[in-house]
């Protein structure tokens, strides 16, 4: 197992005279390229200034897929690779991934017609990592599979197959396995400073460890923007004059109880009034709904939900499904944000997404930015990234190896219950609930997760205060807030025990938790 700690990582920036690659930015992306630049033997650092996932990467709709909706807009590149990689991960991940079965209610006969032939066109790019084959369902194997489908004038429908996972356990993973390949991989760690050599090339970062303020220096031969929706902060540290690049859009979710869908296939609604797919995704034994494309004109952290979103998840719901969900029984609501192109200066009303397929951007001074893409690309974005690296750094050449490469906790063979998301750590962590009984309890009656698992967190995930856990290693305010709110204190003990923290941080964690968790809570 690799010593995937904090204390060491920070011990190794003081020990490392130069870094080859540096990398800003721990989400998808960031940690993606971690994972590639260490597999291929480069010195490679990561910094991220909250914890890793926090923002756009722990906030998706949990699918690993093509993106029919790419298809339908003709971006057949995008969407041939995006299928090529949902492959990958397949093989690379198997405890992280799986194959999800989705169902399109048609109440015409035209459209039944017209979402087949898309969707065989779709299995057939998938080559040979076609994971399943699209067909025809009668009305009465579409109510069957979704029993609160509405029926009337239903004509059948279609069943495809895509991939669903868990994205920030997946980020973890990467952590995981980029730190075993002797990356550093640090978080709460807020980089303020890029560094130009007298030539005006970027050579190295400053950045301040959150939980000490103790400030570090470091020197590079590459550093690289792997920010998300903050690129244009990086880019502003390297120039004071840079124009934002990036508008975010806002994306929420619901979460309710399974009983609204069912056990097993998802639903997939195809056209919105707003012209986007829109998805019920069964998820940790409750049911996913989204996503809303909203233009914001600010980026924060922590978004929080807007009230027509949450109406018009609702509503398009309720076009489909009945009994439909109401505000009532929302467990838990939230909200991610996605780049938009910024709006030209001659139009500034006006938005256009960024094409998910990623951008590299490198500026004069040698600083890499990489923009756009999906979860689902997170592995060819990096291996495109780290190969740029290797041409504006002057880095020695060596090959990309992940399309091969095992993500920490591999394992294929399938387990029960939420265990399945650990991989080969659920053994190592049922382990320590056999030593200790007390590890052994749940932390709310509602959830099978027990306080083991607060301890793996802690010990060998970087997790380093309560929302790290409850939130991305522990997916409980995701599924159920006020769940998440009673669990808190207990779990809150564990993590100050095990941080030999005092009854002030226990106190200080709480209060900002409760807070946290308004965000996350939708009364009627």
């Amino acid at each position: 197992m690799s010593n995937f700690k904090r204390k060491t990582n920070l011990e190794n920036v003081n020990k490392t005279s130069k870094w080859d690659i540096v990398i800003i930015g721990g989400g998808a992306t960031g940690l993606g390229i971690a994972v590639d630049a260490a597999s291929r033997g480069f010195k490679t650092l990561l910094l991220e200034k909250y914890d890793f996932a926090k923002a756009t990467s722990s906030r998706s709709t949990k699918l690993v897929h093509g993106g029919v909706r790419y298809l339908a807009n003709g971006d057949i590149k995008l969407v041939y690779s995006a299928l090529h990689e949902r492959g990958l991960i397949f093989q690379n991940a198997p405890h992280l991934a799986k194959i999800q079965s989705f169902i399109i209610p048609c109440y015409t006969f035209f459209s039944k017609w017209k979402y087949l032939i898309g969707l065989k066109i779709y299995d057939w790019m998938a080559g040979a990592y076609r994971i399943g084959t699209s067909r025809f369902l009668s009305s009465s194997q579409v109510v069957s599979k979704l029993h609160a489908v509405k029926q009337d004038n239903l004509k059948g429908g279609i069943i495809y197959y895509d991939g669903q996972f868990d994205d920030s356990r997946f980020a973890i993973n990467l952590a995981q396995t980029a730190n075993s390949l002797d990356a550093t991989i640090l978080n709460y760690c807020d980089v303020n400073a890029i560094h130009k050599d007298t030539n005006g090339q970027v050579c190295g970062v400053s950045f301040t460890d959150l939980e000490s303020n103790q400030n570090f220096e470091v020197k590079a031969k590459t550093v690289i923007n792997a920010t998300g929706i903050f690129v244009d902060d990086i880019l502003k540290l390297e120039s004071p004059v840079h124009k934002n690049l990036v508008r975010p859009s806002q994306g929420t979710h619901i979460v309710i109880d399974k009983k609204f869908l069912g056990e097993e296939d998802a639903l997939m609604i195809p056209e919105t009034n707003d012209g986007r797919v829109l998805f019920g995704v069964p998820w940790h034994d409750h049911i996913l709904l989204g996503t809303t494309d909203t233009p914001l004109d600010i980026h924060t952290i922590e978004p929080r939900p807007l009230e027509e979103e949450v109406d018009f998840i609702l509503e398009t719901a309720k076009n489909y499904l009945n009994p439909a969900p109401t505000r009532a029984d929302i467990l838990s609501v939230f909200a991610g944000l996605r780049p938009l192109a910024a709006p030209d200066e001659s139009n500034p009303a006006s938005t256009k997404e960024i094409s998910r397929d990623h951008k590299l951007i490198s500026s004069k001074s040698g600083l890499i930015t990489i923009t756009g893409g999906k979860w689902t690309t997170y592995r060819k974005m990096a291996e495109d990234t780290v190969n740029e690296a290797i041409q504006i750094g002057k880095l020695n050449t060596a090959p990309c190896i992940t399309k091969t490469l095992k993500i920490h906790g591999y394992l294929q063979e399938k387990q029960q219950g939420h265990w399945q998301i650990y991989g080969s750590d659920a053994k190592l962590i049922q382990e320590l609930a056999q030593k200790d009984p007390n590890l052994s309890q749940k932390i709310h009656p509602k959830f099978d997760y027990i306080a083991a698992e607060v301890v793996w967190a802690v010990r060998n995930e970087m997790a380093r205060c309560l929302e790290d856990v409850l939130a991305r290693r522990i997916r409980m305010l995701f599924l159920d807030a006020k769940a998440a709110m009673e669990a808190a204190p207990l779990v809150v003990q564990i993590m100050s025990k095990e941080l030999e923290q005092s009854k002030t941080w226990e106190e200080e964690q709480l209060a900002q938790f409760l807070i946290l968790c308004k965000n996350y809570t939708y009364d009627s």
